[in-house]
This record gives C-alpha cells, sequence and structure tokens, in this order.
C-alpha cells in the first residue's frame, strides 16, 4: 500500500497471488539463501518508455531513506537467441561493448544515456528485450549523485547474456 501511495497518480495494482518472478529470485537465493527478508517485486509496464519508467523510479526515492534494498535484475545484456548453451563460450564482442559502455555509464552517473541506450550501435544485439535492461533504470534512476557503483560480479556468460552486478551506494 505505501509503494502504491508512492507511485500516485498511478493505479498501482496489488496482487499477492502471482509470487516471485525468476528475476528476482535468481539473484536472492545467493543474496538471502535462508529467505529471511521480506521481498516485494513491482511489475514493469510495457507500455512505458524508458524515461517514464526513470520517472517512476525516482517517485520510489523515499524507500531508500526508508532501508528498503533496491534490486534490479535481468541482465542488461540478454540476448537468449544468440546464447551458446552447452561449454564455455567467449563473449561476442558485441556483448563486451555493451557491457563496458553501460558500467561506464554508471560509473558516471548517466542516467540520461542509459535512457538512450536503444542508440547504441550494439544494443539491437546485445539488449533486444526491454524486460531485461529496464530493471537497470530503476537502479540507476535511484543512485544518488556521487554515490560509489562497485561491481562485484562481471562476465558474459554464453557469449551474450551479462552476468555483471553493482552495488551503487553500498558497501561491495
Amino acid at each position: 500500500a505505501h509503494i502504491a501511495e508512492l507511485l500516485r497518480p498511478l493505479n498501482a495494482v496489488q496482487d499477492q497471488g502471482w509470487g516471485l518472478d525468476h528475476g528476482p529470485w535468481c539473484p536472492l537465493l545467493h543474496i538471502y539463501p535462508e529467505a529471511d527478508i521480506p521481498v516485494l517485486q513491482l511489475s514493469l509496464d510495457a507500455s512505458l518508455s524508458p524515461a517514464e519508467h526513470v520517472d517512476l523510479a525516482r517517485r520510489l526515492a523515499p524507500l531508500r531513506e526508508e532501508g528498503v534494498l533496491i534490486l534490479g535484475s535481468g541482465d542488461f545484456v540478454h540476448n537468449l537467441r544468440t546464447l551458446i548453451w552447452r561449454g564455455e563460450a567467449p563473449p561476442y564482442d558485441w556483448a563486451v561493448r555493451f557491457n563496458e559502455w553501460v558500467k561506464a555509464r554508471l560509473l558516471a552517473g548517466d542516467v540520461e544515456a542509459l535512457v538512450n541506450y536503444r542508440a547504441h550501435p550494439d544494443a539491437a544485439l546485445a539488449a533486444p528485450d526491454w524486460d531485461h535492461f529496464y530493471p537497470l533504470l530503476y537502479v540507476a534512476a535511484l543512485a544518488r549523485p556521487g554515490e560509489p557503483v562497485a561491481f562485484v560480479t562481471d562476465y558474459i556468460l554464453g557469449g551474450s547474456a551479462s552476468m555483471t552486478s553493482a552495488i551503487i551506494g553500498g558497501a561491495a
């Protein structure tokens, strides 16, 4: 109810019947294996633009002051059509370039560039599906100016799925 209030005038619908999607479940399984913290998942509205998602994310800023962990999960480089499923595979050049570009934008606090990520020449291959990139916009939009960014994992799996994880504003 508190989050729905923060998101007004949008009509956030509360649904306790769905459970967690694999997006938040996969990292939380490793971060909190005892499942001993409350978790609330927000669904992404496909009808909103990247800029509208950033505006929506910024409405959630008071949650940071309340000690709420904001986790954006999705593998911002995520192309299952090109993923090499068996054995070890070096990352594709385009995946590395896009991954490094996103990391540099996070370090610079350049949310506007992330909003316009589709202009990057490798975006069509590296991030063909918006639903895997947009969670990053929420985390980036909630960063305070000058906050430290630390990359706790940084590799590309199967050639085209980034396992890069960043912590913004906290200790790694």
